[in-house]
């Protein structure tokens, strides 16, 4: 049902005016899909309070809550036909329900409440459906959906990251909201972190490592109270730059049980190195920063090794930001690892000398649907200098691509080798004190691979073919003679 209804949703979108591309569906399907989400959120409160003998006060106050003007029911459960609609809806939407809601952020009592995530959504959103009568029929949709079991949480927690995919597959930095989950899921299980760590991904997008990173740890061991609120409040955090991006990791969280993400609408870069302090530092960072961005001379000047490259900037971000002997994996253009600029250099060196860069997994090309570069995976661990890489190249007997997409299988070799740094036909190691000091050159050049036989110049070819036509006069003259 809930795929149906999304399909439905987006034929809506589609005729309206104000919503031009899959980036403004999701969006605007997003926070009509959070009212709904918090109203089921809270009845399930009031009925466990109920239960136990006490009384739940709800967030939103009576004439905003869902079924007062979105979806007032008459006596057989369907929706009042004198609900609000067209432009009656579209003001009581953008008069009265989006400044009551903006409110929140002011009141609430601290940034990890429900209360602030509320006021920050709707702070940073608008609504863009400009006919209240395609509004109505969005509302409508979504009010058939129910948030109640986790069944349900978790079908629609799968769709909304599909939702996030298909926005990726569109284009428009596509790459910059979507990591393939095999990947990320077999990231997370080489990092391996566990309850009672910090975990941060400072180009959050759409909080695909946190959403995956609170799943697994979730599923590790049989929680406790304390486990339940340390993943709640203690464990995940991030920051984002772009509104929309912002709203998704919000959205993305809470449909997966994260109640109120630890996430900061703000530019990650605009931070001074130099300010970040112990008390800032986290256990485990995992991040996938933009490909290809530029940064201005102003941000650059936050960063003792200048440079323009946006990933460049958050590689330096996050050597600075992560704890003595804790665990990141950054996944990067590969060209990271040869480039011969001075800053790639400069960091190359930063990087091996403060960290043990102890595993970089190479990804085909096609890894990243809509994203036309080759990446790899940066695995390395604060507090010591790197004496040894060990390497893994991904060697698929396929292209990649939207409908043959990179799974978790493709990846298990990796995961099986990773844990002794064995030497097979795709992997080796490198020893740092072999390397080009000048340059610190880590290309990923797999000895183990033969390489295959180089083209031919035209003039050789002709030659070549000279000698087989001399060849083949030869016999058929001896077969003319044999007649």
């Amino acid at each position: 049902m809930f795929e149906q209804t999304f399909k439905n949703i987006d034929d809506i979108l589609h005729k309206d005016a104000g919503c031009g591309s899959e980036l403004d569906y999701i969006e605007q399907t997003s926070w009509v899909l959070f009212l709904k989400y918090l109203d089921d959120l809270e009845q399930d409160k009031a009925t466990a309070a109920e239960l136990t003998g006490k009384t739940y006060t709800r967030i939103i106050a009576p004439a905003f809550q869902w079924n007062t003007w979105a979806a007032p029911k008459l006596p057989d459960g369907k929706i009042d036909h004198n609900a609000l609609t067209g432009d009656d809806l579209s003001d009581f939407v953008n008069i009265e329900l989006f400044p009551y809601l903006k409110k929140f952020k002011v009141d609430a009592e601290s940034p990890d409440t429900i209360e602030y995530k509320i006021g920050e959504i709707f702070s940073e959103l608008k609504n863009r459906i400009q006919s209240g009568y395609n509004l109505r029929e969005v509302i409508s949709r979504i009010d058939e959906l129910r948030f109640r079991t986790h069944a349900e949480k978790h079908e629609m927690s799968h769709l909304y990251e599909d939702k996030i995919k298909n926005m990726g597959n569109a284009g428009r930095n596509g790459g910059e909201y979507y990591t393939p989950r095999p990947l990320i899921k077999t990231i997370i299980k080489v990092v391996a972190p566990v309850i009672g760590q910090t975990i941060y991904d400072g180009a959050v997008g759409s909080a695909g490592f946190l959403v995956e990173a609170f799943d697994y740890l979730s599923n590790s061991k049989e929680l406790t109270t304390s486990d339940v609120t340390t993943l709640q409040k203690k464990t995940f955090y991030g920051k984002e730059k772009k509104s929309l991006a912002y709203i998704i990791s919000i959205m993305n969280m809470i449909l997966h049980g994260v109640e109120a993400p630890n996430i900061i609408h703000t530019n990650t870069l605009a931070e001074n190195l130099a300010d970040i302090q112990e008390k800032d530092r986290y256990d485990v960072i995992l991040a996938n920063p933009p490909f290809g961005g530029k940064e201005r001379a102003e941000v650059q000047q936050n960063f003792p090794i200048k440079t323009g490259e946006t990933a460049s900037l958050f590689l330096q971000h996050f050597i600075k930001i992560l704890k003595a002997g804790g665990k990141a994996a950054v996944v990067i253009k590969n060209t990271f690892l040869s480039n011969t600029d001075n800053a790639s250099v400069a960091l190359r060196k930063e990087l091996l000398s403060s960290c043990n860069l102890h595993t970089v997994l190479d990804l085909p090309g096609g890894t990243f649907t809509g994203a036309g570069v080759k990446t790899v995976v940066l695995f390395f661990e604060k507090g010591s200098a790197t004496e040894k890489v060990w390497f893994y190249q991904l060697n698929l007997d396929r292209n990649l691509g939207k409908t043959n997409a990179l799974n978790e299988k493709d990846l298990a070799e990796f995961v099986a080798l990773q844990q002794t740094k064995a030497d097979s036909h795709n992997s080796w190691s490198v020893a740092i004190k072999d390397l080009d000091l000048k340059t610190y050159d880590l290309s990923a050049k797999n000895p183990n691979k033969k390489e295959e036989a180089a083209l031919r110049e035209p003039a050789a070819i002709l030659a070549a073919m000279k000698e087989l036509d001399k060849e083949s006069a030869k016999i058929l003259n001896s077969i003319m003679e044999l007649i």
